[in-house]
């Protein structure tokens, strides 16, 4: 078997692991949000930069995956030959993305929610909740690094 192969599963599941994570991260966030905005339609657009954070970590997939299909020739329309260790290896380099961007997107959404409720309670606070909400994104900025140098490296 062709690593490529193997290694498409790696990005599939930082596709996939982040994707699910961001909406679920951003559907929680979006449940605060509306209930907020139902009360003060005036603070929507303070809130929907809250609701939109954890959306970024399925990005972050998404990113990890394009550039996996491109190192395996996926998208230059003839796959590489690589071993199977390395088709092993692509899977691991992608872990880092497709766990951390499960779980930081879903933590990401419920501190974005509990940051919307700050805000519907006093608007001024959306500053301070913004803040705490982007303290999440800095391990799925890592991982997303990590994976990044592990997935172009590996076939070279």
């Amino acid at each position: 078997m062709n690593g490529a192969y193997i290694a498409i599963i790696g990005a599939a599941l930082a596709a996939l692991m982040a994707g699910c994570g961001s909406a679920i991260g951003v559907g929680t966030a979006g449940q605060a949000a509306a209930g907020v905005t139902s009360e003060d339609p005036d603070k929507f657009g303070k809130l929907l930069i809250l609701q939109l954070l954890p959306g970024t970590q399925g990005i972050y997939g998404l990113i990890i995956a394009f550039i996996v299909f491109m190192q395996t020739g996926l998208l230059g329309g003839e796959i590489k030959q690589m071993t199977d260790m390395q088709g092993w290896a692509m899977v691991a380099a992608c872990a880092p993305m497709a766990i951390v961007g499960l779980v930081s997107a879903i933590y990401q959404g419920k501190c974005a929610a509990a940051s919307i409720a700050m805000v519907g309670k006093r608007a001024e606070t959306s500053g301070k909740g913004l803040l705490l909400t982007v303290m999440v994104e800095t391990y799925a900025l890592l991982a997303l690094l990590i994976s990044f140098l592990g997935v172009f490296f590996i076939a070279k």
